[in-house]
């Protein structure tokens, strides 16, 4: 079976590769930069040069697949919300016109929303028009990403901060993208689900803000405090890093929705708790950072 990803090089896509080689799988890679893939991989693949806002392009690149892992890449869209639909909007139609029985789509908490979660809105879309082509998919909405954390290396390193918009005593689930990218290999090798599907991958535990930085002060052995700002904050700090309205607006709203009373419609079970602690990714992945 010939299965297809896309952003190989990503922290969930690169180690959805890295398992699919190991499985004894050659996967078809669909990457903007080929030369950014390692020797070894480009080795073990079918690698296309493809840009996945290029619709022709994403339908030749997947003829025959079985199988497809898409992620809406990162857009320099104005409108980040339509920028992933319009990924999204060629993902569909590579699973219809190709006729990819089962689609496993990286989504996120808060895209059952549809409307109303910055961001996030455009991976909603993504799911209704992936769902519309009537094929099989599993969308895998996530929690907030440990890798996150790497945009936070300086403040953590100089002042010792942890900085949200959120109350430092609201939970959420964090989960390391490697978790996730098991997840992804796990359902993409099985053929014993059809229909389309959500899966939360929701990480060891929820967390507030206040207890993630006990965890990095003890993980990086050096003083870490969670601090709240507000919106306004954000956004000029954004701003200045040259953000556009709808870009900030689109990042600012990521958090906004999270603390209206919202609560996931997926539950923490035994399917969605995966393993790795913050800890632990902490000490290994952002430590030597520091």
């Amino acid at each position: 079976m010939k299965i297809v990803v896309t952003t190989p090089t990503g922290h969930v896509g690169s180690r959805v590769v890295h398992l699919l080689l190991q499985a004894g799988v050659r996967p078809t890679l669909l990457a903007r930069d080929p030369a950014r893939l390692a020797a070894e991989v480009r080795e073990r693949a079918d690698v296309v040069r493809c840009d996945q806002g290029d619709g022709d392009a994403v339908v030749r690149a997947t003829r025959g697949a079985g199988a497809l892992f898409w992620v809406d890449p990162p857009t320099a869209d104005d409108d980040p919300v339509a920028g992933y639909a319009r990924m999204g909007a060629n993902a569909a139609r590579a699973v219809r016109e190709n006729g990819i029985g089962r689609t496993v789509f990286l989504s996120s908490t808060g895209a059952e929303l549809r409307s109303g979660a910055g961001e996030i809105d455009g991976l909603g879309r993504t799911e209704e028009l992936l769902e519309a082509t009537g094929a099989a998919v599993l969308h895998l909405r996530c929690g907030f990403f440990y890798s996150n954390l790497w945009g936070e290396v300086d403040a953590l390193r100089h002042e010792g901060v942890l900085r949200t918009t959120l109350p430092l005593d609201h939970p959420m689930p964090w989960v390391d993208p490697r978790d996730i990218g098991d997840v992804a290999v796990a359902r993409l090798l099985s053929d014993a689900w059809t229909g389309q599907r959500v899966q939360a991958v929701h990480g060891p535990e929820d967390l507030t803000y206040a207890q993630a930085a006990a965890i990095l002060s003890e993980a990086l052995g050096r003083p870490v405090r969670a601090e709240r700002i507000s919106d306004e904050e954000l956004r000029a700090t954004l701003r200045a890093a040259g953000l556009s309205d709808k870009q900030v607006e689109g990042f600012v709203g990521m958090s906004v929705w999270m603390r209206d009373g919202f609560r996931s419609a997926d539950a923490r079970t035994l399917l969605t708790t995966t393993p790795t602690t913050l800890g632990s990714w902490a000490w290994e992945r952002l430590r030597p950072l520091l």
